[in-house]
């Protein structure tokens, strides 16, 4: 029995690494897949947890919602699911790998237009964009990124979304965007307000996007043999009055 148990063990430890997870990860670690927006709020909130259950290590992945969907659904050991909308919560769903029970909005948020805090073009709103002088602005992939998938819905609501296509940049998360407006490497970029919030020194907020689709994130524990004991007690967390000011603090509202 001990064999077994260890050899369980070392194929734990393995997946994890295969999934690209930090190389100190252990079968015994709480897992957490987040959404990139979610990262400072959660490593907030897994310190605070790891304080109150000594012993325990939560490891979190962050990443866009659509990659980190795909690993829940190919196995990968993860025991809780924070996504940044409802589509790609859906698929891992669809695919049977979340405990529908536990599936449930807590956090809302919004769709921001940003550019460089020097903002050299004078860019004021999502019209501005249409000037000559716009060559380049970020958003999040709309086939696998919920910030794109946002983006394009509010700016096809609005006609808007032909403009910015034509000079779309597109990247593999909210916050490589946020990146890219904050070294100037385009002129402007779409991203949630919360992102927009920690870097108040190197972007701008111009315009709120008004979204046709509720800017709500989705959280649930994953379905799978050997779910690490204190995930619910984790999830939970995120919904107490402790794990929602920390939502709060980072910008995030009540869904």
């Amino acid at each position: 029995m001990r064999t077994i148990s260890k050899f369980k063990r070392i194929a734990a430890a393995s997946a994890l690494l295969a999934w690209g997870w930090h190389a100190q990860a252990a079968a015994s670690d709480l897992l957490v897949a987040a959404a990139a927006s979610l990262t400072n709020a959660f490593t907030e909130i897994g310190v605070q947890f790891q304080q109150e259950h000594p012993g325990t290590k939560v490891l979190s992945s962050f990443a866009g919602s659509d990659a980190l969907a795909q690993q829940v659904i190919q196995g990968a050991p993860i025991d809780v699911f924070a996504s940044a909308d409802q589509k790609a919560m859906d698929k891992a769903v669809q695919a049977g790998n979340i405990d529908e029970s536990t599936r449930r909005d807590f956090v809302r948020n919004e769709v921001v237009l940003i550019v460089p805090a020097a903002n050299e073009l004078k860019i004021n709103s999502v019209a501005d964009l249409k000037g000559a002088s716009v060559k380049r602005v970020a958003l999040g992939n709309p086939a696998t990124v919920p910030v794109g998938r946002y983006t394009k819905a509010a700016l096809e609501h609005t006609g808007n979304w032909d403009t910015v296509k034509r000079n779309e940049i597109l990247g593999q998360n909210v916050r490589q965007v946020l990146d890219y407006v904050a070294r100037g490497e385009v002129d402007a970029g779409f991203v949630f307000a919360t992102d927009a919030a920690i870097m108040p020194d190197k972007v701008k907020v111009v315009e709120k996007l008004a979204s046709p689709i509720p800017v709500l994130y989705p959280i649930a524990l994953v379905k799978r043999d050997g779910r690490h004991p204190l995930a619910k007690d984790f999830y939970d967390f995120v919904f107490s009055p402790k794990g929602e000011a920390v939502l709060a603090k980072y910008g995030f509202s009540k869904p």
